[in-house]
């Protein structure tokens, strides 16, 4: 038996003593998965997890992260995957500042922050937009100033997602207001917990909560908390969206594994609403149109996944791509988009329902889902963003 055998047969023991039920066999979105992570079983699960480093298998075990190859990763991935399992964790400490701390951090940041990620004890939030800097994020006005050992900051962002759950925030902030505006800007890391940091969730169409608007007023940052250099924290900024665009696409090893089986899954979704909403003759859907477009969306999302798998293989294990993870989240939130677009309009009158004794539990969550599907073009930079990056830094074409 290979080495890489026997790992695997550990690890699907592992797990099968340590994933609790609950935690298996279930899906949510993003913005109620901290209704899923706040029970017993998942912090038992957790601390299972973490204990091995295996809620981040590729960071080094210096940093009490797994230290798996590729390979081993990949076993980790099926295994879980076998059994439906919830990853561990979740959130921006894992997909952002987490391997922007590994790439451009100190090595006192480093050990400082990330055996907190890993352990799942701290929740991390983003602090970019503003109200008057969003796609235009070096606009941005929120005001640091060095005071002594600390920055002291003033200004407001927005759609911090997950700020009433976080502990800490990421934040980019104006340390030179003469300097050219992309040039002024530094990356420092916050405590939320502090008299000067003040949070209103955001009410959104979709029923939900998940973005919030968050007042600085003289909060306080350390300056050893600087994360790069004063006055270039542009070029930290950005490396971290590429990471969240790599996730938001799909780029992430572990989900890309878990998506080897979704293409029939989806297309069967989509065809069985077709056939329960429209109806079927002799086994196929009856409306030609429909069978059309639900063929041409699942051979693009096919085509999508098939090409994220490919790149994901050839990226070495510590390095995402730059300027082309912006075509990821561009395709990705397009397809995200349209997916669930798709399922509202197959079920007609019926995916349209909000509340009500007319709609039943799956017409209601396909609403919902479509209403927050919306937003996925816009967060991680929109879709404009995108395309403005794919156009300069991809195909090198002219200001």
């Amino acid at each position: 038996m290979s080495e890489l055998d026997i790992f695997r047969e550990e690890t699907r023991e592992f797990l099968e003593q340590h994933c609790p039920q609950s935690m298996r066999n279930q899906h949510f979105h993003w913005e109620d998965a901290h209704e899923y992570y706040d029970t017993d079983d998942a912090r038992t699960w957790l601390q299972a997890m973490a204990a091995r480093g295996w809620t981040a298998p590729a960071w080094p075990k210096e940093y009490t992260g797994g230290g798996l190859d590729p390979e081993h990763r990949a076993i980790l991935s099926q295994e879980m995957s076998r059994i439906k399992a919830l990853p561990p964790s979740t959130g921006m400490g894992l997909s952002m500042i987490g391997p922007t701390l590994l790439e451009l951090g100190t090595e006192e940041q480093k050990q400082r922050h990330l055996p907190k990620i890993v352990s799942g004890e701290i929740n991390w939030c983003q602090g970019y937009s503003e109200p008057g800097a969003g796609s235009d994020l070096a606009a941005l006005q929120t005001k640091a100033i060095i005071d002594g050992d600390n920055f002291v900051i003033n200004g407001q962002k927005i759609w911090t997602s997950g700020a009433q759950y976080a502990d800490w925030m990421f934040a980019l902030v104006r340390t030179d207001f003469e300097a050219a505006k992309h040039d002024g800007i530094s990356f420092v890391l916050l405590d939320m917990h502090q008299p000067g940091v003040t949070i209103k969730p955001i009410q959104l169409i979709s029923g939900s909560s998940p973005f919030c608007e968050t007042f600085l007023d003289n909060a306080v940052a350390k300056r050893e908390d600087l994360v790069g250099e004063l006055n270039k924290g542009w070029t930290v900024g950005k490396r971290l969206l590429q990471f969240e665009r790599s996730g938001i696409g799909g780029l992430s090893g572990s989900a890309n594994d878990k998506k080897k089986k979704k293409p029939v899954k989806k297309v069967n979704e989509f065809a069985k609403l077709a056939k329960e909403y429209i109806g079927e003759t002799e086994g196929k859907i009856a409306d030609n149109g429909a069978r059309e477009t639900i063929l041409n969306h699942s051979m693009t999302e096919r085509a999508f996944q098939l090409t994220t798998k490919r790149v994901t293989q050839e990226m070495s294990s510590s390095k995402t791509p730059g300027a082309a993870t912006s075509i990821f989240k561009l395709v990705g939130a397009n397809l995200a988009r349209n997916g669930s677009e798709l399922k509202s309009t197959l079920m007609g009158t019926q995916g349209a329902g909000w509340q009500g004794e007319g709609f039943d539990e799956q017409e209601l969550e396909i609403t919902k889902n479509w209403l927050t599907s919306r937003a996925v073009t816009i967060y991680g930079g929109t879709n404009e963003v995108q395309m403005n990056i794919i156009s300069k830094r991809v195909l090198g074409l002219p200001e």
